[in-house]
């Protein structure tokens, strides 16, 4: 069974940026939803956990057309968020190591990738994530995908990701989704995006 995870800071801890009255019900209501469901499903279709639950997207092959649907789009509810929740912190933290580095080759500097992402998610249209990612060479991608998908399914891991669903932010900013992009930087920690891609390169 895949254990849920445990925010790493309380619910208010995010202020003013991401209120506690919209992370207590994205976190305890949304997120345990999604990974309820999923649990369910694999259940339903008596899976022995084999898989690393960011490998699962790679093998979905392997359940039936009826309820590959329904398995897929909770997973990814699940990782998505998994990965959002660890795209925050209180302290929030800049990219360091091999992380830093490639992004400066890649974007120049910190800050023109901070300003080259802000631009991928106001772009975003309808409700999804914009991921930063890697390829299998290291390469650094920000893409955008819609609803629930996943990264691992195209072989790309993820690093970092901005939730763009209006749950993420309504009705703090109303429907000023960028201000909540902006606003959601102030609050940014690359410290699992940097761990993530120092053990994949380093």
């Amino acid at each position: 069974m895949y254990e849920i995870m445990k925010l790493p800071y309380g619910i208010n801890e995010l202020e003013p940026q991401i209120a506690g009255s919209v992370m207590e019900p994205h976190y305890n209501l949304l997120y345990k939803t999604y990974y309820n469901k999923l649990m369910e499903e694999l259940n339903k279709n008596n899976y022995d956990f084999k898989y690393s639950i960011e490998e699962l997207p790679k093998h979905i092959d392997e359940f039936s057309l009826v309820d590959r649907g329904v398995i897929l789009h909770n997973l990814g509810g699940v990782l998505n968020h998994n990965l959002y929740w660890l795209s925050m912190n209180p302290r929030p933290s800049a990219p360091s190591g091999k992380l830093l580095d490639r992004i400066n080759i890649q974007f120049g500097n910190f800050n023109n990738f901070i300003r080259e992402y802000k631009g991928k998610a106001e772009f975003l249209i309808g409700s999804g994530y914009t991921t930063l990612v890697t390829n299998s060479e290291g390469e650094l991608i920000i893409i955008n995908l819609a609803n629930q998908e996943t990264p691992y399914t195209y072989n790309l891991t993820p690093l970092f990701t901005i939730d763009l669903w209006e749950h993420a932010y309504y009705p703090q900013y109303l429907n000023d989704r960028n201000s909540y992009i902006d606003n959601f930087f102030k609050k940014a920690s690359f410290e699992y995006a940097s761990q993530k891609y120092n053990e994949m390169f380093g």
